[in-house]
């Protein structure tokens, strides 16, 4: 299965403002033409799931407007995508996804509200993504399980693989199997570095997945216009395919050219 590859740092290579505490949401006000044809790219591209633009939808990012802009960013996502293609509704961390130390005490309430809000906004399946924070990321499986959508969730270990263990991705990935999961997934780790931390979900006996980050710059896999980039980070991804992964896709730094490398070389490498 293909996932879409990033939006927010896309938004930022055309030029669209992603100021904080919005960061991509900001798009759903100023810019909504420009993320409907990022969507459309992605489906252009070959992707079949769509993770809608509810990153930083939810009530204290945006405040009094939380619910109209993650009805807003789903209904952007339905409309740019063919009918039988999946749209992912989107739940991150309460705070910074390279913070752990900034996880609340008590997420529940929050993780509660917007993944109640989601399911009723005409999402296919909730996806809780970039968790560095294990328990936080189980409450939130917990909390979008009971909204009876299938859920999958992704853990990172930041850019530079130091934030999670490959022990602590394995045991947040079999207590999320328990709460409700159906799928695992990493994100957001640099792909030259992810690999050790996709073996380590294939140890979990459940479907799991890769969309990694371009990594650092000086890489020359993705932020921008990289000619030999998207092929690169396909050749990476056959490995975490060869590794049993059966979802991929892309994260910060990759964009549509990076979703068509992928489909030709998966295709190619069955």
């Amino acid at each position: 299965m293909l996932l879409d590859g990033a939006l927010g740092t896309e938004l930022s290579a055309r030029g669209i403002p992603t100021p904080a505490p919005l960061w991509s949401a900001q798009a759903l006000e100023t810019h909504p033409e420009v993320v409907a044809a990022i969507h459309r790219g992605y489906v252009e591209a070959g992707a079949e799931i769509h993770t809608a633009n509810t990153f930083r939808t939810r009530r204290r990012d945006a405040g009094e407007r939380w619910e109209q802009l993650t009805r807003r960013a789903v209904e952007l996502a339905r409309a740019s995508v063919p009918a039988g293609h999946r749209i992912a509704g989107s739940i991150a961390p309460l705070a910074d996804c390279y913070r752990p130390d900034l996880s609340p005490k008590n997420p529940r309430p929050e993780h509660r509200e917007f993944c109640r809000l989601l399911a009723v906004s005409g999402v296919d399946l909730l996806l809780c993504e970039t968790f560095p924070h294990v328990g936080e990321a189980l409450v939130a499986v917990e909390e979008a399980a009971a909204t009876g959508l299938p859920v999958w969730v992704s853990f990172t270990a930041g850019p530079d693989g130091s934030l999670l263990t490959n022990m602590q991705v394995r045991q947040g990935a079999r207590g999320a199997v328990e709460r409700g999961a159906s799928a695992v997934l990493i994100n957001c780790t640099a792909a030259s570095k992810i690999l050790p931390f996709v073996e380590t979900l294939a140890e979990v006996g459940v479907p799991f997945g890769v969309y990694a980050n371009a990594g650092d710059p000086s890489e020359g896999i993705g932020w921008g216009e990289v000619p030999d980039g998207p092929a690169r980070y396909a050749a990476l991804a056959v490995r975490w395919v060869e590794a049993g992964a059966t979802i991929v896709g892309g994260c910060c730094g990759t964009g549509a050219a990076h979703i068509v490398a992928l489909r030709a070389k998966l295709l190619a490498n069955p």
